[in-house]
């Protein structure tokens, strides 16, 4: 889904083929408001008028136009992902709040994360290196005196 911005509020944007009409609704809010447009171009200004109308509306009403994210919310996961969760975060010596939060802000920056393992055969010489998830390069900086070695890597 397409995301239009205006005045600190989101909407969606959509085709409807079968109407042959662009259209969408603003999202993160209480009630249902809707726009479309009949070309791309004017889904925008649509929008835009769209907002204006709903602030206004509030306004008059005596209310609040948006209903704010309070940042809490519930997950489901599996039991075993649940328990790999709690694992990685006495590993990180950090909560399992702020692991969730960590794999969260991963995702949506579009970063992934990866376990690199390396086998260190003597104080200086690395005799093999497993990227978990990636085929991308790795890049190192100076290892010695290190018999095992895990670093979690990114990529931008």
């Amino acid at each position: 889904m397409n995301i239009l911005k205006y005045k600190d509020f989101e909407g969606s944007a959509e085709l409807d083929m079968e109407r042959q009409v662009c259209r969408g609704k603003l999202l993160f809010i209480d009630d249902l408001v809707t726009y479309e447009a009949a070309s791309i171009a004017n889904l925008q200004i649509e929008f835009e008028a769209a907002v204006d109308d709903y602030l206004e509306t509030c306004k008059s009403l005596g209310r609040d136009p948006k209903r704010p994210l309070k940042g809490l919310f519930n997950v489901r996961t599996p039991p075993e992902l649940h328990k790999e969760l709690h694992l990685r975060s006495l590993q990180d010596h950090c909560s399992l709040n702020e692991t969730v939060v960590r794999a969260c802000q991963a995702w949506v920056t579009n970063r992934t994360f990866h376990e690199i393992r390396l086998t260190v055969e003597n104080s200086s010489t690395v005799s093999h290196a497993i990227r978990y998830g990636s085929d991308q390069p790795i890049q190192f900086e100076h290892i010695s005196n290190l018999h095992d070695f895990t670093a979690i890597a990114h990529r931008n």
